[in-house]
């Protein structure tokens, strides 16, 4: 009789991978819908109120012994430390360009991600490539430099949001930490900044809580679940591929949000930018293509072992 072998890893990291990007991709709509409001002061809420919503999630799963132990081991904490400022300094800087009509830069700065996880997982974690895996990271390194090339200034909000990103995976990849409690760790370290900052505000009567609005403050309240979700979904992601794999996924958040700066936003779209679409999404196709290929070779070894 023939045992019936389990998942493969890869599988349901690539369900988790494909979840977390698409919210990443509309993400922009929510935070719009908040412009009247300053960078920081979102910023601040986000982290609040996904502190509350990872202390409901751990209370749910009963894993607030883990939270615990990550907390007194300078071996989970101090990773987890360098995580929580670079998703905090990615996350204001990207609502903070959305908000300032640069959704499209924002695009480019996930497009550019993917080519950081590739170097990164070359260099730190010694990942090898397939053949046509490289030959996709090269397609799709040529269609970010042809964009590149015709920006009359320094894309600074794409740099900045691809280097964070690609080190924030980096570092969740490594640290030893399961994705409920790893992210209650990260925003809690920030928490006490952001509500400071909002403390102030209120003092200052900035309207850090516009009670009169019901609206803005209903989605300053959901930011927590809004913010969470994609993140359990990417850690889990990150433990189940490779950086490299993971990091082509990325193409699906941009090319949302590409679409949404384009036809919901009206920011300008060129025809180099297009050529860029349409050559990564060759890549991704590519590169997916020779990712399913290996997967599926690696399930018929397994089911080998396994009779």
């Amino acid at each position: 009789m023939q045992r019936r072998t389990a998942p493969h890893p890869g599988a349901a990291g690539s369900l988790y991978a494909v979840g977390c990007y698409s919210i990443w991709g509309v993400l922009p709509v929510y935070w719009k819908w908040l412009s009247a409001l300053p960078a920081t002061t979102i910023l601040a809420h986000r982290i609040v109120w996904s502190v509350v919503f990872s202390a409901l999630l751990l209370t749910v799963a009963r894993r607030w012994r883990e939270l615990r132990a990550v907390l007194s081991g300078r071996a989970t904490l101090v990773p987890l430390l360098a995580s929580s400022i670079l998703i905090g300094g990615n996350w204001l800087v990207f609502i903070w360009a959305v908000n300032h009509a640069r959704v499209l830069e924002t695009s480019l700065g996930y497009y550019l991600t993917p080519l950081a996880n590739v170097a990164l997982g070359r260099a730190l974690l010694n990942e090898r490539l397939a053949p046509l895996q490289i030959a996709a990271v090269a397609l799709a390194a040529a269609a970010v430099i042809q964009l590149i090339a015709g920006v009359t200034q320094v894309p600074w909000v794409a740099l900045f949001l691809a280097a964070t990103f690609a080190l924030y995976g980096l570092v969740r990849k490594l640290a030893p930490v399961s994705p409920i409690p790893g992210l209650a760790v990260e925003t809690l370290l920030l928490s006490p900044v952001a509500l400071g900052y909002l403390v102030w505000l209120a003092a200052r009567g900035s309207g850090a809580f516009p009670a009169d609005d019901p609206r803005t403050m209903a989605l300053l309240l959901s930011s927590g679940a809004i913010t969470a979700t994609p993140l359990l979904l990417f850690a889990a992601a990150a433990r189940r591929l490779s950086l490299s794999t993971l990091g082509f996924f990325q193409y699906i958040g941009p090319s949302i949000t590409l679409g949404i700066a384009v036809w919901s936003f009206g920011e300008p779209f060129t025809g180099r930018q297009a050529v860029t679409f349409g050559l990564i999404w060759a890549a991704l196709a590519l590169f997916s293509f020779a990712s399913v290929r290996l997967q599926g070779e690696a399930r018929r070894r397994d089911a080998r072992y396994q009779r």
